[in-house]
């Protein structure tokens, strides 16, 4: 059973020595004391001897496999396309954890032969990927709902409209293509 401490406590808060306690979730130990390692409420198990730390505060999300994402292709090399990613779906109100970029590998945009990255993603498009390896934040569009949900025309950057497979500068008439997501042009994440 677990015996909830009024204490309060911040980062780096001493909390007990070692002696007394084993360094539970949100606890650390440094030289023979136990510190708080987050801010929240200190918690006690009397059974195991241990403590630790009641968030008080949310944590960021961190993309896992399986995971929805959205985020911006922020440039194209060869065979990956990069993605500065903002949001994990569900968890929209949110930031990220992780400021690094995702990467659509080639392999990974559709179940069909992709001859070049550039038909399929354009500079700055909006796409929903899904996490394949959440530790190289590798990411793949292979899928119906998955893609872009908006794209910019690469020749005057003006949104593209939706015309049936394809996509249409309102501005240029520039007619271009993407791996575009079943609700491309919706509005919804």
């Amino acid at each position: 059973m677990q015996e909830t401490k009024s204490d309060f406590v911040l980062p780096g808060d001493f909390i007990g020595t070692s002696e007394e306690f084993l360094p539970g979730s949100g606890t650390y130990e440094a030289d023979g004391n136990v510190y708080a390692a987050t801010v929240g409420t200190v918690q006690v198990n009397p059974k195991e001897k241990s403590v630790s730390i009641l968030p008080r505060t949310d944590v960021p999300p961190i993309p896992k496999v399986g995971d929805i994402v959205i985020g911006r292709v922020s440039d194209i090399k060869g065979s990956i396309a990069l993605v500065d990613i903002a949001r994990i779906k569900g968890q929209e109100d949110r930031e990220i954890a992780t400021p690094e970029q995702g990467a659509i590998h080639i392999s990974n945009v559709k179940n069909a032969y992709v001859r070049d990255l550039t038909y399929e993603f354009g500079y700055q498009d909006i796409v929903r990927a899904k996490v394949i390896d959440a530790k190289t934040l590798r990411l793949s569009t292979d899928g119906r709902d998955l893609g872009a949900i908006k794209a910019f025309c690469s020749k005057c950057t003006t949104a593209l409209k939706r015309k049936d497979d394809k996509l249409e500068c309102p501005k240029c008439k520039r007619m271009e293509t993407r791996k575009i997501a079943e609700d491309y042009g919706s509005g919804t994440v």
